[in-house]
């Protein structure tokens, strides 16, 4: 009878413990994890590797994806008023617009074919709208944002790339009223046509008709090419009222098909003084723009952990205050990444491993890669030491005695449940044995801070947490490098009672 006892004690323990068992498989079993790098430039802009050798070194440090962002336009121009158009200078450096799209785009294809292990995504770094101020004769002439960037990815088609609204691609530009009152000037004409005729009774004003004649037709051309191309951009770079206009309007382009945008490095300073002998001096300046993520909707998400100086990840700064924001189709919850910004090897301290995203995905495909990136089922990783990073095995958060739970990216319903648990567990790419310190940020605040060597084991219980409103749980990492997740969500699912 005793055996029989403990017999049914035993069924009766399996079968209360397979639901977490089978929920913990499921979320497991459901994704893999991969290394992407990403924001990368080629020779096909300004990079020095070509694809092919971008593909090979990838391969080389055992990263799964590689996620290219050439430049798109580095076309600029400044002209002189009355007539900007025709008294102006232009200057264009390497960029996917001068390479050739197509040519960009095989050259993609092609390297996959060769590289069929690998995952290579075409993109784009995209500088909207750049203006001036000042002038060149006051010695004050200033540009501005040319560095202002986006991360463009995901286009399907060479057409989705033409049409991007950018400063420098004619393939934006549209014709509309101004494109009609430029090319207005070609009707001067018709008067310089009818005052050439020839007049038999007043001979003797015939050389005096064909010199203004003459005049207008060289006023009409010099007009016209002043205002070629007839067809104008979106936005002109001599408004500086503009603010993010031009910004939204190449979000809502990529957004509308189907591609992914990110915010680039927002945080980051460009600054350039060039020389013009008695022309004085012309600056070039972007200045940091992290409200950026805050005046603008429907993008991706943005770069948060780069090889520069970063506060709006901090606990409690802006990312965590958009976070808490009721997600809707315009304001999705911005999703962190890593930024490479690799231009070459040359670089001091820079190789394609050197800052990671670490995906989630449910297939190893290029859909699966922008369905985690869309999802926010990433974080990101900065190199410690040559080749030494950390990784997060697993990062979760457990209630109901481990019944339910949820991972990066997901949401979770405590359904009333006040048992919280932080799981998470982090290795170092060497397997060995290296120190980190763990700060665990629930809605914009550190509950618990923790340190120990990889690999490194916790379940922390948080007893402390409301469960009637939106919580978020991220974790910072830091010691042998750097590593931010992307949130987890527990909230209360609507409908639920």
């Amino acid at each position: 009878m005793n055996g029989a006892w403990r017999l049914i004690r035993f069924l009766m323990i399996v079968l209360a413990c397979l639901p977490a068992a089978i929920g913990q498989a499921q979320v497991s079993d459901d994704r893999q994890q991969i290394v992407a790098t990403m924001h990368v430039h080629s020779t096909a802009s300004t990079g020095e590797l070509t694809i092919e050798a971008l593909a090979e070194r990838a391969e080389q440090l055992g990263l799964d994806v590689l996620i290219l962002t050439d430049n798109f336009s580095l076309r600029y121009e400044y002209g002189l008023w009355p007539m900007p158009g025709l008294l102006k200078r232009q200057v264009s450096f390497p960029s996917v617009l001068e390479y050739g799209i197509k040519r960009y785009v095989d050259e993609v294809s092609a390297a996959q074919r060769r590289h069929p292990n690998l995952i290579i995504l075409p993109g784009l770094e995209v500088a909207p709208y750049y203006y001036w101020t000042g002038s060149l004769w006051g010695r004050s002439l200033t540009m501005h944002n040319a560095q202002r960037n986006l991360l463009v990815f995901g286009l399907n088609k060479l057409e989705d790339y033409r049409s991007l609204p950018a400063s420098g691609n004619p393939g934006s530009y549209s014709f509309d009223w101004r494109g009609a009152l430029n090319g207005a000037p070609m009707l001067l004409v018709v008067p310089a046509v009818w005052l050439w005729r020839p007049i038999r009774r007043r001979a003797d004003r015939q050389s005096l008709r064909r010199m203004v004649a003459c005049i207008l037709i060289v006023l009409a051309v010099a007009l016209v090419a002043n205002a070629w191309p007839l067809s104008q951009p979106a936005f002109s770079s001599y408004d500086d009222r503009l603010g993010y206009r031009p910004y939204q309007a190449l979000i809502n382009d990529v957004r509308d098909k189907g591609g992914l945008v990110f915010w680039s490095m927002t945080e980051a300073r460009d600054f350039h003084e060039y020389g013009f002998g008695p022309l004085g001096t012309i600056t070039v300046k972007t200045e940091p723009h992290s409200e950026s993520l805050r005046e603008t909707t429907g993008y991706t998400g943005f770069g948060g952990l780069y090889q520069d100086g970063r506060t709006i990840i901090k606990p409690g700064d802006l990312w965590d205050r958009l976070l808490p924001l009721p997600a809707h189709e315009l304001r999705p919850t911005p999703v962190l990444i890593g930024e490479l910004a690799f231009h070459g090897l040359s670089d001091a301290g820079k190789d394609l491993d050197r800052v990671v995203t670490v995906l989630s995905v449910k297939e190893r495909t290029i859909a699966g890669v922008l369905e985690a990136l869309r999802s926010g089922h990433v974080y990101a990783v900065g190199a410690g030491g040559p080749h030494v990073q950390l990784r997060l095995d697993e990062f979760r958060i457990v209630c109901q005695g481990g019944a339910k739970s949820a991972s990066v990216g997901d949401r979770l319903d405590p359904a009333g449940a006040r048992d919280l648990m932080v799981h998470f567990s982090i290795t170092a790419t060497d397997r060995g044995r290296h120190p980190v310190k763990v700060r665990v940020i629930r809605s914009g605040q550190v509950v618990a801070q923790l340190a120990g060597e990889t690999p490194f084991l916790v379940d922390w219980p948080d007893a402390t947490g409301p469960t009637d409103g939106r919580m978020t749980y991220r974790v910072e990492i830091t010691g042998s490098g750097e590593l931010l997740s992307n949130p987890i969500f527990v909230e209360k699912v609507m409908g639920d009672r």
